[in-house]
């Protein structure tokens, strides 16, 4: 499809057919070449169809095709005329990323590095259908349902100022259980602190660079630190809470007469009986996401503290942020000079606040929200900070990750015959896995370089670099 360069890292998909407002995408033109190989680009213009739709659909330089929206898109919705789409949330609801750091720095893990990572491959479950050890209820998983990640810490997995220092508090208020369906609620029971599969992943890494002195001594980053990456969402009760609403939707949207370009966007009116209905569903499997994140973080912690015999004030293994991913949040943005409450689809986008927003933990305000981008687990990931910029003009969002480049299919076949850990030990990164082929779908070579794609949100202005982390000790669901 023709694009109109606008500048360095900006590129319009201009109007035609039915859509009510133009596609932009943020890129570099190296990193653009891999948009124009899918499906993507025209999934934007589909996008642009949804009544409602502001602004622009948007994607970020990590897109690639995804399920109805493309991963790695954006798009706003006016809330009292726009709509809401289960394809423009994604299957793995709230699929996030929390960062803790530590006061160690590399020389004190590296001659146990080894015993580390395989006591976390050992308390933390990871892998396709995994369980762990915490049994609830159907009345508890409920009350997880509703209270996210406060639920965790009431449980004594964790602190009070994990709560601050996450996105929504880890807790979307609008939470109903009553909307999730009996086989939601059973995928629930067993998941909680489990990693799951795919591109989930628990990393240990190094504060390699500092681009941002300021910046990074507030979010508490040092140079040769070690952290703590975590990636994973809201497992099976998150994934059928999607199907539950994909099929409804997919009938309710014919009543209604909205045409769609692609089944795919079924949807609903945000405000209607029904859209309200997949909103506070979600929110409820985001919140099961939030609490998984913290129940993750809190057995890091004392995994830690058994490997290396120290207590928690030695450790000191603090939050930096936690941030979401697959979401849909309600929202108020300035739109042609009007304020306006929207309803915001992040799809493989992270929220990128500014400086001064009133959602951005008060210890950070002067600085900007934290955000996160992981990349592959044998290069690097980032810190970024939320700028104004972003709230200008991509509803406060940026990029989420590397991006793939290559299906887990291709990934496979192209690794033939390679081993995919040792080439990662060369490199200093051990790494412990679930699944005979995890490693080969996940290899670096599958996705797109995560610092190009940095570059690009940097460069456009929509978040700003503050610091590069460097694997050394990763587990893979």
């Amino acid at each position: 499809m023709e694009l109109i360069q606008l500048d360095d890292y900006r590129w319009e998909l201009p109007k035609s057919g039915n859509m009510r407002v133009a596609g932009r995408i943020i890129s570099s033109k190296n990193l653009l070449r891999h948009v124009q190989q899918d499906e993507s680009l025209k999934q934007l213009a589909n996008i642009a169809t949804l009544p409602g739709i502001l602004k622009a659909a948007m994607g970020m330089p990590d897109m690639h095709w995804g399920y109805g929206f493309p991963i790695g898109g954006v798009a706003a919705f006016d809330w009292d005329t726009g709509v809401i789409s289960p394809g423009g949330v994604g299957y793995d609801i709230n699929c996030g990323v929390r960062l803790a750091i530590t006061t160690f720095k590399e020389s004190d893990v590296r001659p146990k590095l080894e015993d580390l990572v395989n006591a976390l491959y050992r308390h933390i479950p990871s892998g396709i259908g995994s369980t762990g050890s915490i049994k609830l209820s159907r009345k508890e998983v409920k009350r997880v349902l509703v209270q996210g990640s406060r639920w965790a810490v009431h449980q004594g997995y964790g602190e009070d100022s994990d709560i601050e220092h996450t996105e929504e508090h880890g807790c979307m208020t609008n939470a109903d259980p009553g909307e999730i369906s009996d086989r939601a609620v059973e995928r629930g029971l067993r998941q909680l602190g489990t990693l799951g599969s795919g591109n989930h992943f628990l990393e240990i890494g190094i504060v390699d660079e500092i681009f941002d002195e300021t910046a990074a001594g507030v979010f508490g980053l040092f140079q040769n630190q070690v952290v703590m990456l975590l990636h994973s969402g809201s497992r099976g009760l998150g994934y059928q809470v999607c199907d539950d609403f994909l099929a409804f939707m997919t009938k309710h949207v014919k009543k209604i007469g909205i045409d769609l370009p692609d089944r795919r966007l079924s949807c609903a009116m945000i405000k209607s009986e029904e859209g309200m209905r997949y909103f506070n569903a979600m929110a409820c499997a985001a919140n099961y996401a939030w609490a998984n994140r913290q129940i993750m973080m809190q057995l890091t912690r004392e995994v830690f503290q058994k490997v290396f015999n120290v207590g928690p004030a030695s450790l000191s293994m603090r939050l930096v942020y936690d941030v979401a991913h697959n979401i849909a949040k309600k929202e108020m943005h300035t739109v042609d000079g009007n304020e306006r409450i929207v309803c915001v689809h992040r799809k493989g986008a992270t929220r990128s606040f500014p400086s001064g927003h009133q959602d951005v933990p008060l210890a950070y305000r002067n600085i900007g929200q934290p955000t996160l981008i992981p990349g592959d687990m044998g290069r690097a990931s980032y810190v970024l900070a939320g700028t104004q910029k972003a709230m200008e003009e991509s509803f406060g969002s940026t990029c989420h990750g590397a991006g793939r480049m290559l299906s887990r299919k291709a990934a496979v076949r192209q690794s033939k015959g390679r081993s995919i850990h040792r080439e990662l030990e060369d490199k200093g990164i051990l790494v412990r896995w679930t699944g005979k082929n995890t490693l080969r779908e996940e290899m670096p070579d599958a996705y797109k370089d995560v610092s190009q794609v940095v570059e690009s949100v940097h460069g456009a202005g929509i978040s700003k670099m503050v610091a590069k982390l460097r694997p050394i000790g990763v587990v893979k669901g």
